[in-house]
């Protein structure tokens, strides 16, 4: 499925979430909207992206990659399709 994989933690509520979101817009990468027990849609590029529930599977099958785990407490995982391009450089 993934070739990359990277977990994020935090100690405060949604810290783990917000450090990964840094992480892919450091990338150039968007994130989509949270939805409980459904992942979180990440496309290369400046993105609005649906919660998961309302994309489509071609939408779905378009992604760049997604953000698994608890969003609130941590920690997340994002799966990336191909290893990111490094804009923070």
């Amino acid at each position: 499925m993934s070739t990359f994989k990277k977990t994020f933690t935090g100690e405060a509520p949604f810290q783990a979430l917000h450090a990964c979101s840094d992480w892919l817009e450091e990338r150039g990468y968007s994130r989509g909207s949270t939805c409980a027990l459904y992942p979180t849609g990440v496309l290369n590029g400046e993105w609005d992206i649906a919660k998961w529930k309302n994309l489509t599977k071609q939408e779905i099958a378009a992604l760049d990659g997604q953000i698994t785990g608890n969003t609130r407490e941590g920690p997340v995982t994002l799966h990336l399709k191909k290893p990111p391009v490094d804009h923070s450089e």
